[in-house]
């Protein structure tokens, strides 16, 4: 939109006339869930546009005519008609430094102050209770909008704090359980999250909310279409153009390989609204979103269970549904986290297949598990060791490929894993199933810089990586030897497949040592 500024960061819709932002239009889909439903829950991961929903939504109840003006829903809403709203916000409250009782009490006072409501209770589930009640009785229907709800749920997954997060837990059962009998209060009860957990009541008692996570009517209520990034954005496309010299194809396709394809539905796909808008302002590719929050705990539980590979990752919606502090399932915390999303999916049995979303959450997810997984020391960083890679073998440098490799692994410590409280057998050993799972890491990383395939399935080589005049198949051993490895790669003929393209093509047999956490065997063969 011309002369329009970017929101980065804006979570307040009153914001966006006040200094002429972009608005990305959804008030028609807000109009629909408004006029054709009563109660809902939305799943979505973090900075993906949720607050700005409930804000819409808010002064579209309290009949903020003016700021809707140009909007879809301008004509289509009766505005003579207003309900009183309580707009509850968990990332505004101070639940770390109050404790989430007294905070929830605290922003519940502040909400009836401003209605001109007093409590005769100190309990936060008897004045959200009597909040409701009051407001009905004064304004008529109350319109009741719950943002980032499990907040105080999700801030303490880390292994150490998992008793706060289930303190937490139990406070919001107590505190929802309020809305159970809430209904004939209510115009509108419309709550967002991250997660669902399956002992919070939200979910338990509240069997009306209706679920618009994986609805495909409202795959795109937040996050930005192609269509609606070409239309409201034009200006700023224009500018990226210029700055980088780049034809809009060309340009447009690098954006939708970088930002786009976050979905719900396997069918409509969408840009995260802060990553976008970063890439606007600073008119280059870098991993806003991802850089945006450290999936510290996630690689830890990754690490525990020794599995790296999340491509092509079979689920169901049951089990994305399932969240239980106890047994965090990983692949249902990556799902909703949003690093990873729905590529297939079947309407009829709820099959998924899981994929990371784009190259940014893909690049974001590598280099973060590769440098938890591999400390590094005074030793180059692993984006850049792996950069370095590329380049290698992009100049067939195999001894630079081979240094870059012992490099990497050098700093592997013998116990590569934390001691599990409940297993009293011994803790882990560098084994043959993590080094695996690493060395394919990294040649999956390797694979966003230079063509590389990475194989986990019989009668395949380990990795195959190719250049313009070359192709390079590895076989990778564990305390065994190169030749065993060399021996397997001429055995099963591996080269066959790529002898029509040309190109020189070379085996490489490795093998790893357990005790020098070094390549000890290394043999090279033009096949």
């Amino acid at each position: 939109m011309k002369n329009k500024n970017l929101p980065l960061g804006i979570q307040t819709f009153s914001d966006f006339k006040h200094f002429n932002l972009v608005y990305v239009d959804k008030t028609e889909q807000i109009h629909r869930l408004a006029t054709t439903g009563f109660a809902y829950f939305l799943s979505r991961p973090r900075r993906f546009g949720k607050s700005l929903l409930c804000s819409t939504m808010k002064e579209l109840f309290l009949g903020s005519k003016d700021l809707f003006e140009g909007l879809w829903i301008e004509d289509k809403w009766d505005w003579t008609q207003t309900n009183p709203v309580i707009h509850l916000s968990f990332t505004s409250i101070a639940y770390r430094e109050m404790g989430l009782g007294k905070a929830i009490s605290h922003e519940l006072k502040r909400i009836a102050s401003s209605y001109d409501i007093e409590y005769s209770s100190d309990n936060y589930s008897t004045q959200f209770k009597e909040l409701i009640e009051q407001l009905y009785k004064k304004h008529g229907r109350v319109v009741l909008l719950i943002d980032e709800y499990d907040k105080p749920i999700i801030d303490f997954l880390e292994k150490e704090k998992i008793p706060q997060a289930e303190a937490n837990r139990d406070i919001l059962k107590t505190f929802y359980s309020v809305l159970k009998d809430a209904s004939p209060y209510l115009r509108l009860l419309f709550i967002t999250g991250v997660s669902k957990f399956s002992k919070v009541s939200i979910f338990s008692d509240l069997n009306h909310l209706e679920d618009l996570t994986l609805d495909e009517n409202y795959a795109t209520l937040t996050g930005y279409t192609q269509t609606e990034l070409e239309f409201y954005f034009e200006d700023y496309i224009q500018s990226v153009m210029e700055r980088h010299q780049l034809a809009r194809p060309v340009l447009l396709e690098m954006m939708r390989e970088n930002y786009n394809g976050f979905s719900w539905d396997a069918t409509h796909t969408v840009y995260n609204p802060f990553g976008t808008l970063s890439f606007f302002k600073k008119r280059a590719f870098e991993g806003f979103w991802f850089a945006s929050g450290t999936p510290t705990f996630l690689v830890n539980l990754m690490k525990k269970q020794v599995k790296f590979e999340y491509e092509n990752t079979a689920s169901t919606t049951a089990l994305l549904d399932k969240y239980d502090l106890n047994n965090l399932d990983i692949v249902a915390i990556l799902f909703q986290t949003g690093y990873l999303t729905i590529k297939e999916r079947n309407f009829l049995t709820g099959d998924l297949l899981l994929d990371y979303p784009n190259k940014e959450i893909r690049a974001g997810m590598y280099e973060f598990m590769i440098n938890a997984i591999i400390p590094s020391s005074e030793k180059d960083a692993s984006s850049i060791s792996v950069k370095n890679l590329s380049n290698a073998f992009q100049s067939n440098d195999l001894e630079q490929v081979k240094r870059i490799i012992n490099t990497l692994f050098s700093d592997l410590p013998s116990n590569l894993y934390e001691r599990d409280d409940n297993d009293k057998l011994r803790e882990m050993q560098l084994s043959e199933r993590f080094f695996h799972g690493t060395i394919h890491l990294i040649f999956k990383y390797l694979g966003l810089y230079i063509e590389s395939e990475v194989w986990s399935s019989h009668g395949r080589a380990d990795s195959v990586v190719k250049t313009t005049t070359h192709i390079y198949i590895f076989e990778f051993k564990y305390n065994r030897s190169g030749k065993a490895a060399m021996t397997q790669l001429e055995k099963n003929n591996y080269a066959d497949k790529y002898r029509a393209e040309g190109k020189t093509i070379i085996g490489i047999g490795v093998n790893f040592s357990q005790k020098t956490r070094k390549v000890n065997g290394w043999l090279v063969k033009t096949l």
